[in-house]
């Protein structure tokens, strides 16, 4: 038998956190099952997850002043009394729309906020205003009978299906609010999925903005690059490098990591490389090119606190020296033939950009011989972690690694595959931060 909606009951104050009494007849509406209202919700309330232990919860919206509407009992798919809320007006909808309620039956015909009943009937206002009030709620939206045009309608503005006035019974509007509330969680599920999809693809710009094609032609040297995110926290970081072969022969290769994680960071970290080739075509080089890269980072930089690590390379058109400077950043290692893999010297390094104006970078001249193989890293390679404890692999750690990949007769883009899988395999997972490895080699 169709059980009418209940109408007035005062809420007792351990209910609705107010005194007893606060609420008379005519006020606000409770539950059908004499279950808690709750405390008011913020609009943004996301709905309680559906499962075997949870019932289903209806807040039905209408104003009807003689009661003829009629909701029928009705039970979930687990056979569970589906509890009934209503409300007599929107004010009412929202101090019931707790985050329990999973669906929402609203009566087209109830007037819109401040207008009269017999200028909403034209319109779908009231339906729109409870889509902005509920945006995580399953909405079925009721009709008068035959109405199918007003009801498509409403289903086209956002509801998930309507239903005719005089044709409730417990079989359809059980059926109606679990297909609802289903539908709306698919709902939710694709717009993530959609959004995630998009946040992948910026990300997979802003990498190829960070990791760009070399500019190498005509030069003898080998490149190999490596690059695995840290996707631990799933934020796309700082790294960036890039490497050119200006007209005169000179080879020029750079490195570098913007503090912190993120598309603020990655974009800035665009910004520097971008700077990096046109400055470097330009003609500039060591001290003068840092301090331009400087001043791009402190106009360009979302605060103070925001700072690059940099280390850059120019190598002779004959291959035998390099210019060196380091900008706060890890030294990068060389190996030759009959010699240990080692560092180029840092004690000459000077500071992050962004961190002291006016700072200088002293570029260091190098000799690498006839045959090497150069290998500029971010710090995401020495970072990582040996084993459980809180120890880390450090630089030493990473030359040590290196040179028994070297001593295996590993090399180019099989070399730095081997490492970075190591050091992540001595982390014990992924790393937390990014990590860039560039190797040059040339050979005889």
């Amino acid at each position: 038998m169709p059980v009418p909606i209940p109408r007035q009951r005062a809420i007792p104050a351990a209910e609705s956190g107010q005194a007893q009494g606060a609420f008379s007849p005519g006020g606000p509406s409770g539950e059908a099952t004499g279950g808690p209202a709750g405390a008011v919700p913020a609009p943004h309330a996301a709905t309680t997850p559906v499962d075997s232990t949870t019932n289903l919860t209806l807040l039905v919206i209408e104003d009807d002043p003689a009661g003829s509407l009629s909701v029928p009992e009705m039970l979930d798919a687990a056979g569970k009394p589906i509890r009934i809320r209503t409300a007599r007006n929107l004010t009412e909808a929202e101090r019931l729309l707790t985050d329990d309620v999973h669906c929402i039956l609203l009566d087209l015909a109830l007037p819109a906020p401040g207008r009269a009943a017999t200028e909403s009937g034209d319109e779908l206002t009231t339906l729109k205003h409870v889509l902005r009030l509920a945006p995580r709620h399953a909405v079925l939206a009721l009709t008068a009978s035959g109405d199918a045009e007003r009801g498509a309608e409403a289903v086209r503005v956002g509801a998930q299906d309507y239903l005719f006035r005089d044709e409730l019974d417990g079989r359809l509007l059980s059926r109606a609010i679990r297909y609802a509330v289903e539908r709306k969680r698919s709902d939710k599920a694709e717009r993530r999925l959609t959004e995630s999809r998009l946040r992948a693809q910026e990300n997979a710009r802003l990498e190829r903005g960070l990791l760009p094609t070399p500019l190498l032609e005509g030069s003898s040297l080998r490149f190999a690059a490596r690059y695995r995110p840290g996707r631990s926290r799933a934020l796309l970081g700082g790294d960036f490098y890039d490497t050119v072969r200006t007209p005169d022969g000179t080879v020029h290769a750079m490195i570098g990591d913007v503090c912190g994680h993120g598309p603020d960071e990655a974009a800035l970290g665009v910004e520097l490389r971008i700077a990096w080739r046109a400055l470097t075509f330009a003609g500039l080089c060591g001290d003068e090119l840092l301090s331009t890269l400087q001043q791009v980072l402190e106009h360009e930089r979302e605060n103070d606190e925001i700072f690059a690590t940099l280390c850059t390379v120019d190598i002779a058109p004959d291959g035998r020296r390099a210019g060196l400077c380091l900008a706060g950043h890890p030294s990068p290692l060389v190996s030759r033939p009959g010699r240990p893999a080692e560092l180029l010297p840092y004690e000459n390094g000077g500071p992050a950009l962004g961190l002291l104006p006016g700072a200088r970078w002293p570029r260091q001249q190098v000799e690498l011989g006839g045959e090497w193989s150069l290998m500029l890293y971010t710090d995401g390679l020495i970072e990582g972690h040996i084993g459980e404890g809180k120890e880390r692999l450090g630089q030493d750690g990473m030359v040590d690694l290196v040179r028994r990949r070297l001593a295996q007769g590993l090399a180019g883009e099989e070399l730095l595959r081997a490492t970075v899988n190591e050091v992540r395999d001595l982390n014990g997972g992924e790393l937390t931060d990014d990590v860039a490895v560039l190797l040059l080699d040339r050979t005889p």
